[in-house]
């Protein structure tokens, strides 16, 4: 019997000795929560410059985030904001489903009249520090599903009607859309950290201390 204990302690303490030695696990990012006012105030102040922009620069739509499902990133997206969910068919090809375009307060049916919007333009992006990244981080800011503002599903119309214009020269044309509009456009910047030039600032805290002073922005910090 004692043999038996000896064994069983001595196999117990083989088993802990991977749990003991293993370097604690990398904390996940922790979400910032705070007014729109305070975190208008966290953007940094900068000079933009579009100066070698291309699109391409941002490679999308990548194979999202499941890369086993055969849908790509805009699909991805589709399937998460219907709010009725459209028919998967071969080749992740999307047919009927309902969606609600927030910028314009559209009902939409057809998926091929939807794009998907990146909530800061690829464009405004690069102006406002994505000029600096690796092609691998521009990739994933193209494709970014980490935080559900980045991507949204908006009427073809509205999207190129906004094209790369930053809230000082384009909102949405719902009111009931612009205080979310701000809020998920300052969380984006803050999330990968991009800055913003004077003007913007500017309409920004014009949204933060009037219409939209009760806006909550929450955040993770891309990884």
């Amino acid at each position: 019997m004692i043999k038996n204990l000896v064994r069983g302690f001595g196999a117990l303490s083989l088993a802990l000795v991977p749990l003991l030695s293993a370097p604690a696990a990398q904390a996940a990012p922790r979400a910032e929560v705070m007014t729109l006012a305070d975190a208008v105030g966290l953007v940094q102040a900068t000079e933009e410059d579009r100066a070698g922009y291309t699109r391409s620069s941002f490679k999308h739509w990548n194979s999202g985030e499941d890369t086993s499902d055969g849908c790509n990133t805009r699909a991805e997206v589709l399937l998460a904001e219907a709010v009725l969910a459209p028919t998967v068919e071969a080749g992740c090809k999307l047919t009927g489903g309902t969606w609600i375009s927030y910028y314009d307060g559209q009902e939409v049916t057809n998926p091929g009249a939807l794009d998907i919007d990146h909530m800061v333009p690829l464009a405004e992006a690069w102006d406002s520090g994505a000029s600096t990244w690796t092609a691998s981080r521009r990739e994933a800011y193209a494709n970014d599903q980490g935080a559900n503002v980045s991507l949204v599903a908006v009427t073809a119309r509205s999207n190129r009607q906004k094209s790369d214009q930053d809230p000082a020269d384009w909102m949405p044309p719902s009111p009931e859309a612009q205080c979310r509009y701000v809020g998920e456009w300052v969380s984006t910047k803050l999330r990968w950290q991009l800055n913003a030039d004077d003007r913007e600032l500017e309409a920004l805290k014009v949204y933060a201390d009037g219409p939209c002073e009760d806006t909550i922005v929450r955040y993770t910090p891309a990884a």
